[in-house]
């Protein structure tokens, strides 16, 4: 990634690592936990999942969560590991498509890193997390359906925190992720 630019990830990374975090937002199936993957590989930052993290603290998965918790615990217990992973120094985020939900976790990821919106159409969305058996919120009726009305609700709250937004409709994991170093790159500049 980047052989011409290493040294400028390089210094980029090294800035990063004091005093901010890149968090990844956006709906489910934009690709935040493989690009994030590949955007911490570029910065050489460590990566996490606030929805393993979930997983990890409670010890069962998240469909579980919402069968005995409902959204609203589960929603909760997102609040806490976000704000238990935003506290670290230096790390890629990828964040659960409702994470920007509670008021709190907008202010929380806004002022501890920057935030990387993955913009994704409903029709990627639905082709994307088609086969995907572990999405509580779309256990019941129409999916695509589902997805519209999310994303209706959503998308101006990932837009309003957002320092870089990324389209991924389309795009290879590896070019998204390119394409968000390159701006952080240039933010940083």
């Amino acid at each position: 990634m980047f052989p011409a630019r290493a040294g400028v990830l390089g210094i980029l990374s090294a800035r990063m690592r004091g005093n901010t975090n890149v968090f990844l937002i956006g709906p489910m199936g934009s690709g935040k936990t493989a690009v994030g993957r590949q955007v911490a590989r570029g910065l050489k930052l460590p990566f996490h999942d606030s929805d393993v993290e979930i997983e990890r603290r409670t010890g069962v998965d998240i469909p579980f969560i919402f069968e005995k918790e409902g959204e609203a615990g589960f929603r909760e217990r997102e609040r806490e590991a976000l704000e238990a992973l935003a506290a670290l120094e230096g790390i890629v985020l990828a964040t659960g498509g409702g994470a920007v939900l509670l008021p709190q976790n907008r202010r929380l990821l806004a002022a501890r890193g920057r935030v990387v919106y993955l913009e994704t159409s409903v029709a990627q969305q639905a082709h994307r997390v088609r086969y995907g058996r572990h999405r509580p919120l779309l256990s019941e009726g129409d999916p695509t359906l589902r997805l519209g009305q999310l994303m209706e609700a959503r998308a101006p709250l990932y837009a309003q925190i957002a320092d870089i937004t990324v389209p991924t409709d389309g795009r290879r994991v590896q070019a998204v992720a390119e394409q968000i170093l390159r701006e952080l790159i240039e933010m940083s500049a």
